[in-house]
């Protein structure tokens, strides 16, 4: 059977660049080089610690310069043209690359750089340190429009492969304590890009958000075990399979909101099998084709991919995607209020069973549209 492939370069500036080919290509083994003259890579950002909550922020001002809603004739993620002499040289299936206005890295180190866990867990007024890290894109298709959704299940595949190859190699380079792949989809989320594309983060430190869960898991060692057999048991389900099964959380705080968990112990993607990948392309494909299909138009949405950080907890933080939308009628979004925004004090603005209803109807209509 053919397997995907790979294929690592690097861009004009000695950024990496990796393309993977799906199992079925039509694509050639040969890559044109990045031959555009570009400035230099801006210097790593600095991150300073907040007293208040100890949180580390990441003050990134090149970001501000980064291209907001091109024209497709000017998508700086299509392969490149005379007219359009992108990111990427060469027409691709995926194409992984280190991201040009990063908010962690380039710097993997350096004098000011963290020093482990230890000193990112001091807490002190001015403090700052250099933001290492990497942050990269991974594109879905060479298509200017469209989302993991509208791939191919060979396609999502290769994306799932990719994923675990960064994974890995993310995981390995020094100073990474996380590594988050996720996508962002649609303008009301603040996407920039409408190419099919997510990102992937490695970061210096461990994300508060995976703080609060080992505190959890500091209370129930079993959480994750627990939680599945519980949702599993619930009317919440929206999609089950062999080695994975989708529901609304009973808690959810977004008015579309769906998790998703492996039925084994796995931390992160570079650790599934490949019964579990290829069972987790066409199932998550019809996840985000159904949240498609609950309304008329598209739903825009954060999908985020919470792995176990790279050093700590990994036999007992597992792999969970989380699906979170603000869309809360056809017309309507859920804004962050101020007991929300300033508080973090959730008010949940759909009962979740009844979300759970409106996720298996638009899986549902999604499979008659693949049939």
């Amino acid at each position: 059977m053919a397997s995907i492939t790979r294929h690592a370069t690097t861009l004009a500036d000695g950024r990496e660049l990796i393309y993977f080919d799906d199992a079925d290509t039509a694509l050639g083994p040969e890559r044109a080089v990045d031959a555009r003259v570009l400035d230099p890579r801006p210097d790593t950002a600095t991150m300073r610690q907040d007293p208040l909550t100890a949180e580390w922020v990441s003050i990134a001002a090149a970001r501000q310069n980064r291209v907001y809603l091109p024209p497709a004739d000017k998508d700086p993620l299509a392969p490149a043209s005379p007219s359009n002499p992108s990111e990427i040289p060469s027409n691709y299936d995926v194409a992984v690359f280190e991201n040009r206005s990063p908010s962690f890295g380039p710097a993997l180190g350096g004098d000011n750089a963290p020093q482990g866990l230890a000193d990112l867990d001091e807490l002190g007024i001015g403090r700052t340190r250099t933001s290492i890290g990497r942050c990269e894109v991974v594109c879905f298709s060479p298509e200017t429009r469209g989302s993991f959704g509208s791939q191919t299940v060979s396609r999502a595949r290769t994306v799932i492969e990719a994923w675990a190859d960064r994974t890995a190699a993310l995981s390995a380079l020094p100073g990474i304590q996380q590594v988050f792949p996720f996508e962002n989809r649609g303008e009301a989320i603040g996407v920039t890009l409408h190419h099919p594309h997510g990102q992937i983060y490695a970061y210096p430190y461990i994300t508060p958000r995976t703080q609060r869960l080992i505190s959890s898991i500091e209370r129930m060692p079993d959480l994750f075990s627990r939680v599945l057999e519980f949702e599993l048991a619930s009317e919440r389900v929206v999609l089950r399979g062999e080695h994975w099964s989708a529901f609304v959380p009973f808690a959810a705080r977004w008015p579309l909101e769906v998790h998703m968990l492996p039925h084994r112990h796995v931390p992160d993607f570079a650790e599934t099998s490949d019964a579990e990948r290829d069972e987790l392309a066409p199932m998550y494909r019809t996840i985000l084709r159904g949240l498609d299909r609950i309304y008329d138009t598209e739903t825009p949405y954060i999908s985020a991919w919470h792995q176990a950080p790279v050093n700590v907890h990994r036999e007992d933080i597992r792999l969970m995607l989380q699906v979170t939308s603000p869309r809360r009628a056809a017309d309507k979004l859920k804004y962050l209020a101020g007991s929300e925004a300033a508080m973090g004090a959730w008010i949940g603005d759909v009962a979740p069973e009844h979300t759970a209803e409106l996720v298996r109807g638009g899986i549902a209509a999604a499979r008659r549209d693949d049939s």
